[in-house]
């Protein structure tokens, strides 16, 4: 008969309770869900422990309390984030730990026999996943396009034959040749500049030459007229 009515009993402590599984990362905040209806009940006492709800109460209790006001606190890192006003007194955990993994009991009282909400949550604490850096490289064209190459782990431009680091500083090979075109075509001006002036001199001497000649055998011609009278 007691063996029937313990049976009984711990069916209709368990009408109103459930089982959660959260998994967290380690360092991060997790939070540990557990809400209830105010507009129905109003502002009830609740309380989180670890370990399995027993048939009253939390057991370990870690946060605790009355009509909505936590008048117990195990630690800091347990806080209440949610609206509690609006019956959301879910647990957050601040700066998870490897020792923080285990199972958690949450359980609103609720007023009559066996009314109180209860839900118990495993809380699982595994390694944040790592996040790598992925760059890409670029090719600038001298049509204004741009291309992706490949992937790696640096960020190079190329303009023309220049190739610029992730500063925009030209890399040593190339320091000097910034600008290739700007300076093949300065070059070709000067040279075609120079080589006008070299043929202008050139032709204006040999005109100057010639008349010279001229005038020279002109006074010569002259002369001889001179000394044969």
């Amino acid at each position: 008969m007691h063996a029937l009515c313990y049976f009984f009993l711990s069916v209709l402590t368990q009408v109103s309770s459930s089982t959660l599984k959260v998994i967290g990362f380690f360092g991060d905040n997790v939070t540990l869900p557990c809400s209830y209806d105010t507009k129905t009940y109003g502002a009830l006492g609740f309380c989180w422990g670890r370990g399995t709800l027993p048939m009253s109460k939390c057991s370990n209790t870690i946060l605790s309390s009355d009509d909505g006001t936590v008048f117990s606190r195990q630690s800091l890192r347990y806080q209440l984030l949610g609206r509690v006003t609006d019956g959301d007194v879910s647990l957050t955990v601040l700066n998870a730990q490897w020792s923080d993994a285990g199972v958690y009991g949450c359980r609103v009282s609720i007023p009559g026999w066996f009314n109180d909400y209860k839900v118990n949550t495993h809380l699982v604490i595994e390694e944040a996943p790592t996040e790598e850096a992925v760059t890409e490289d670029w090719t600038l064209t001298t049509s204004g396009t741009q291309e992706i190459l490949t992937t790696s782990s640096l960020l190079n431009v190329e303009v023309d034959d220049l190739t610029f680091d992730l500063i925009g500083t030209p890399t040593a090979e190339k320091k000097f040749e910034a600008f290739p075109g700007v300076v093949n075509i300065g070059r070709t001006t000067a040279i075609f500049i120079f080589t006008i002036v070299i043929i202008l001199v050139f032709v204006f001497w040999k005109g100057f030459l010639q008349r010279r000649t001229l005038q020279h055998l002109n006074t010569s011609a002259v002369e001889n007229i001179y000394e044969s009278a």
